[in-house]
């Protein structure tokens, strides 16, 4: 129990000071007839982005959070403590990112801490918490500049349970280089936000489909902040390139990129992005359900995966907040992933002591979530998921490669056409 402090300014009564003494003890008891109080919660925080250009995902990453808190704590909470979540906004700007994780450990006192949305934030995140010893479990933060930052070098502190994302749009590229020569694309462009987590996914893609003889015909990195994308978007539009793969971070990017194409009546053959068409009913609200066919992301989960801890974590969501299982932003996965590991974390280390935990984390212990196995390794990236790619068909968000994998539909290519809904 979370002790009670009374200052007196004289000393009162006797009776008054019982009472009041009596009051701090029984914290927590409806009635003199209530059992005792139980222990003080386990206090989790996080900054999350409810407003700015990943407010879209900081929204999605609460419902995960809530929603593993909520199921955690019907279960019985961890080790006999519930679970409660401290969260503060950070507009996703960097530096309140860093002031909220400074407040969560000085002044709200938690006892571990969960990632934000992006890798942008996560990396300044990571460093406040590595500075205060604390274990860092996100699933948002999949950049190799996060991984490799000197905080992580140093202190072996961040753990990210998503898939990283430098390889996320190989199977993507290797397809369309196996494709026989009649078939495969002939040109690619390579629009690019200027941002750790939006450009190395695409370069390596670039990379693979150049060796197969896929000319580049535009490769540029655009500032992320600009407060418009369509002179990038008319550039590539101009060359009207058979594939396009978008170094996206949200879905404002892909929608500003889909507009101005539509406007310019280009329809690339194939079009992936590195993020915002995962973000379920968060990105087909905004395109159309229409315009959203034939979009493609990658990712190491999609609402309908077959592993069981999913497929409640998805019936769940779907109880709670509406929608289809189509809807369900990747976000909510990710996050409430996050806290599945670090549940097992604290029932295998009885406590939650962060260095315990970073040593259990650091264990080469396979762990389960609703993404699939978590292991980690001395950066802490998780090696042991498989890289999807999806796409949108019909308004529902299926699975496409790698071929051959259970749960596989058949591409669809090339993209249809927009449409006005």
């Amino acid at each position: 129990m979370r002790s009670h402090r009374a200052r007196f300014l004289s000393i009162g009564i006797a009776s008054a000071v019982l009472t009041a003494m009596l009051a701090a003890c029984s914290s927590g008891s409806s009635s003199s007839s209530s059992p005792p109080a139980t222990k003080s919660p386990i206090l989790i925080g996080a900054s999350l982005s409810m407003s700015g250009d990943f407010s879209a995902d900081g929204q999605a990453f609460l419902k995960g959070y809530e929603l593993w808190v909520q199921d955690v704590n019907a279960a019985g909470g961890l080790l006999g403590r519930q679970v409660k979540l401290v969260w503060l906004p950070d507009d996703s700007q960097v530096t309140t990112v860093t002031n909220n994780y400074n407040k969560l450990i000085s002044v709200d006192h938690v006892n571990l801490l969960f990632g934000p949305f992006s890798s942008t934030l996560t990396a300044p995140a990571e460093q406040v918490a590595a500075r205060n010893g604390f274990a860092f479990i996100e699933g948002a933060g999949g950049s190799p500049a996060v991984f490799s930052s000197p905080a992580n070098v140093a202190d072996h502190n961040l753990f990210d349970v998503s898939l990283p994302i430098e390889d996320t749009l190989a199977p993507f590229a290797q397809y369309l280089a196996s494709l026989p020569a009649s078939q495969r694309p002939k040109t690619a462009a390579y629009p690019m936000a200027d941002d750790i987590f939006g450009y190395p996914p695409v370069q390596v893609a670039q990379g693979i489909m150049s060796k197969a003889g896929i000319t580049t015909v535009y490769s540029h990195i655009f500032p992320e902040e600009v407060p418009d994308y369509a002179p990038a978007a008319d550039n590539v539009a101009a060359k009207h390139p058979d594939v396009v793969v978008l170094g996206s971070t949200d879905v404002p990017t892909v929608a500003a990129f889909m507009k101005a194409f539509q406007q310019q009546h280009f329809v690339p053959k194939y079009f992936a992005c590195a993020a915002g068409p995962d973000q379920g009913t968060a990105f087909t609200s905004v395109v159309g359900v229409g315009n959203a066919d034939g979009m493609m992301v990658p990712n190491g989960w999609y609402p309908g995966s077959t592993n069981p801890q999913s497929q409640t974590m998805v019936a769940e969501y779907i109880a709670k907040y509406g929608g289809t299982a189509s809807g369900v932003n990747a976000d909510v996965a990710e996050a409430y992933s996050v806290g599945e590991v670090a549940a097992q974390a604290i029932t295998a280390t009885n406590g939650t002591v962060n260095a315990k935990i970073m040593s259990y984390l650091h264990s080469g212990v396979t762990m389960s979530s609703v993404q699939g196995p978590v292991k980690f390794d001395s950066l802490g990236r998780n090696g042991d998921l498989t890289a999807y790619m999806f796409q949108w068909q019909n308004g529902k968000f299926v699975q496409v490669l790698p071929i051959g994998a259970a749960g596989t539909v058949k591409l669809l290519a090339p993209k249809p056409a927009w449409t006005s809904g």
